[in-house]
């Protein structure tokens, strides 16, 4: 049983020595009794031991008073962000640190909130009031940093990451965008800090799309496999992973395709984060293929031999890797053309396993007669298993 004569006669002697603040005084004692408004208590202390509320407060010289100027900054910085849950990270004086810990060593109190944990639990609740929205501490949509040294209130929303397939359907669009000249895809002024000025790629057609829909600053994407600039991406697409920096809007109504001009997003969904693990997949892909010197249909047969052993793969870091194609199918076009529709692995550079440059074995090796590959498209690209 708490001693309430205790508290009152250990209150007394601290303002004995030091005016405290209605907020201040009670969170001294509001642990101890399992109350949850601080004010309300040290009004009430204040009020047994005849005590006027004094004109300046020893710990935060009045600043629990003034959180509405603070509140007031954080409606408004937060009135265009979709969220449902926040954090709120103060920081205060070193002074002000300095006498709260001063009271409570002095007097002995422990088991205390700190006033830094205070002012963020009283402003939590207003907040969280007039938004209907919850404090998480765990994984908040929206982080508020609120500086009471230089009164500044910064906010920073989590980052939204997403899922989902292209296609592309018209040769001559690029995978990837060139960055800001002048940030080289930092973000400054220059390109509105998407770190990307132009959006003439699959990447740049995505991203604009997605700054647009959700009102973010950056889409950083992952890609799952590449293609040429020449390439078609067909069938259900290419998967992608997106992370979203500083995104305002945070739910997805959508359909299940967005046609961007070539490209279309298909199956676009928000995912809890991107894989962090090596992502397998299998292509189906066609290619053309052009020989040096005459090619026979009979000759061609010789390809499913590659369907029976791994295709090595060296780097110029020396590392070698290993790959496997299979499902093999042929065409001759002319006398020193054909095409080639089969499935292989992610990480199969097509036009070096045509031509034999640091592949083996490659197309040139198994038909004796070099070949370069002047086109590969996408049909198929289906994901296997995360290493």
């Amino acid at each position: 049983m708490i001693n309430i004569k205790t508290i009152i006669s250990d209150a007394k002697k601290i303002l004995k020595e030091h005016n405290l603040c209605d907020n201040c005084l009670g969170r001294l004692f509001a642990s101890k009794l399992g109350l949850a408004s601080h004010q309300k208590l040290g009004k009430k202390i204040r009020s047994i031991l005849r005590k006027n509320n004094p004109k300046s407060c020893f710990i935060c010289k009045n600043m629990m008073s003034k959180l509405d100027t603070q509140l007031s900054k954080m409606y408004e910085m937060s009135h265009d962000y979709e969220f449902s849950s926040f954090l709120i990270g103060a920081i205060l004086q070193p002074s002000i640190l300095d006498r709260d810990d001063l009271i409570r060593s002095k007097f002995k109190l422990q088991g205390i909130n700190s006033i830094k944990g205070d002012i963020n639990r009283e402003i939590g609740k207003r907040f969280g009031r007039r938004t209907k929205t919850t404090v998480d501490y765990q994984n908040p949509d929206i982080v508020f940093t609120l500086d009471f040294k230089k009164e500044e209130c910064e906010i920073k929303p989590k980052p939204l990451f997403l899922s989902g397939r292209y296609t592309k359907n018209i040769r001559g669009i690029p995978q990837k965008q060139k960055p800001c000249n002048q940030c080289r895809g930092k973000g400054c002024y220059v390109c509105e800090f998407h770190g990307i000025s132009e959006f003439y790629s699959v990447e740049g057609k995505i991203a604009k799309f997605l700054y647009e829909k959700f009102g973010a600053q950056q889409a950083k994407i992952t890609w799952i496999g590449s293609e040429d600039e020449t390439s078609l991406v067909l069938g259900k697409g290419r998967p992608f992973f997106a992370k979203l920096v500083n995104p305002h809007k945070r739910t997805l109504r959508l359909g299940k395709k967005i046609a961007l001009d070539g490209v279309a997003i298909r199956d676009l969904k928000i995912i809890e984060k991107i894989p962090s693990n090596i992502i397998r997949f299998r292509s189906k892909v066609a290619m053309q293929v052009q020989t040096e010197n005459e090619i026979k249909s009979s000759q061609l047969r010789n390809l499913h031999k590659l369907e029976k052993q791994p295709i090595a793969i060296y780097e110029n870091s020396g590392k070698k890797n290993q790959r496997h194609i299979s499902d093999i199918q042929y065409k001759k076009k002319s006398s020193n053309s054909f095409s080639l529709l089969m499935k292989a692995d992610g990480g199969v550079p097509l036009k070096r396993f045509a031509d034999g440059v640091e592949v083996t074995p490659s197309l040139s090796s198994i038909l004796e007669n070099p070949c370069k590959c002047t086109v590969f498209d996408f049909y198929e690209i289906a994901l296997t298993k995360s290493l």
